[in-house]
């Protein structure tokens, strides 16, 4: 990024250096300067950072032995210009209320690995937490938590878990049963026959149980008659 020198009039930035078809390793920053103040208000005013630019000019050798040989620039062509950056939209902001709720609710749950005085190992691990796309007004939405090392393994540990414990259950179709299935089950039950049920599930029972097994059906299906049993006993 150009910025003002001394004196006034004049500019000092970095040029990067990227010959074509060159390695990343190959690349060079080259300190530069300008005296003159047309090209000055041109890098001040008028270029921002990643802008594609031709110059010349000479080398100039440091002023002392541990400086930097520096470029001092007597042209500058623009060839060409790297788009604005974004500008936040304008007009009604965004309702972000559930992703600031869901925020704030992490940071809570995390607080409780924070850093406690009374512990003896010190936090050497910091956890960010805030919006994708942040502007200023999203900045009261950003946390941070210093944790320990031992705090980051519970983390890791229980998210691990969780994990496995959603991984395990059987996908989600949806909320309802199909129409279908209701209608079958329906169909199912209007078929049973209760006094049949309760005949069979007597014979599967020893004698000295009959009595309190038909009070049990009795409490579910209502006072059922059956066949072998006084009515005194139901």
């Amino acid at each position: 990024m150009p910025c003002p020198a001394t004196p006034p009039g004049t500019a000092s930035w970095r040029l990067i250096s990227s010959p074509a078809n060159c390695a990343a390793e190959e690349e060079a920053v080259i300190p530069c300067t300008t005296s003159r103040p047309d090209l000055a208000h041109i890098l001040l005013d008028e270029c921002q950072p990643s802008d594609l630019l031709r110059v010349t000019g000479h080398l100039v050798l440091p002023d002392t032995a541990d400086g930097r040989i520096r470029l001092d620039v007597d042209t500058v062509e623009v060839m060409w210009e790297a788009p604005l950056p974004e500008q936040p939209p304008k007009g009604p902001a965004d309702d972000h209320s559930d992703r600031d709720r869901a925020i704030h609710a992490l940071a809570e749950a995390l607080t409780g690995l924070a850093y406690k005085p009374a512990a003896d190992e010190q936090p050497d691990i910091r956890i960010n937490i805030g919006p994708v796309g942040l502007h200023g007004l999203d900045v009261a939405h950003c946390h941070s938590i210093d944790v320990t090392t031992a705090g980051t393994h519970k983390l890791a540990d229980a998210v691990d878990a969780m994990l496995a414990t959603l991984n395990s259950l059987p996908p989600q179709a949806g909320t309802g049963l199909d129409p279908l299935t209701i209608a079958e089950l329906t169909d199912y039950f209007d078929d049973l026959d209760l006094t049949e049920l309760t005949r069979d599930v007597l014979d599967a029972t020893r004698p000295e149980d009959r009595l309190a097994v038909t009070r049990v059906v009795d409490d579910w299906f209502g006072d059922i008659p059956v066949t072998g049993i006084d009515d005194n006993d139901q």
